[in-house]
């Protein structure tokens, strides 16, 4: 299947246009005004747009680093700043109960973000097996995880592609009982009670 390509222009006289894929969209989303929630110098925050969750956040990196695989030991202070964002993110949305703060093992999106979500796991737009295990297996590894592992390893160790691909594919569970829904209508029907 060809990959997608989107075309934008900032000038419709402008001839030159410039093109990406969609995986980029992340460093177009921190331009979006009711996305963003605030910077710094490190760091972009924004609402995700498609939140798996009833609270969602992705801490974005402004440094172009594409995704954990090529995080390097003098990125250890970068991530502990992203790290601290999402505190910051939990205390300031302390309505929702916990949150989970984690990197996707391989993120469908280019540029190194953190999500902080809420553990309700309630959203229109968590629709599939894969989204769902994307955030409650070992696919979803804490930001605590993942700074020891670049301190002691001196980069970050990740699950195989063959270890993702298992993960992604592991009978859907919910995350909060032993329920083991037929379907994902049946999963989101029983996880409103846990909310």
């Amino acid at each position: 299947m060809p990959k997608r390509i989107v075309t934008t222009s900032e000038n419709v006289s402008h001839k030159k246009q410039k093109t990406f894929h969609w995986s980029s969209g992340l460093v177009q989303a921190v331009q979006n005004p009711e996305l963003l929630v605030l910077s710094d110098d490190l760091v972009y925050v924004i609402k995700d747009k498609y939140p798996k969750s009833q609270c969602h956040f992705l801490i974005i990196c402004k440094k172009d680093i594409g995704s954990l695989s090529d995080v390097k030991i003098e990125d250890i202070d970068l991530l502990k700043h992203m790290n601290e964002m999402a505190e910051k993110m939990k205390k300031s949305n302390d309505e929702y109960r916990s949150f989970n703060v984690g990197y996707h093992a391989e993120p469908s999106m280019s540029r190194l973000h953190l999500h902080v979500i809420s553990d309700d796991m309630d959203s229109s737009h968590l629709k599939t097996k894969k989204h769902w295990n994307s955030f409650t297996t070992e696919f979803f590894i804490s930001s605590e995880v993942v700074i020891e592992n670049l301190i002691k390893n001196k980069k970050v160790i990740l699950p195989s592609k063959e270890e993702c691909r298992k993960f992604l594919e592991l009978p859907l569970k919910c995350h909060k009982c032993d329920f083991k829904p037929k379907n994902m209508p049946d999963l989101k029907k029983h996880i409103v009670n846990h909310c």
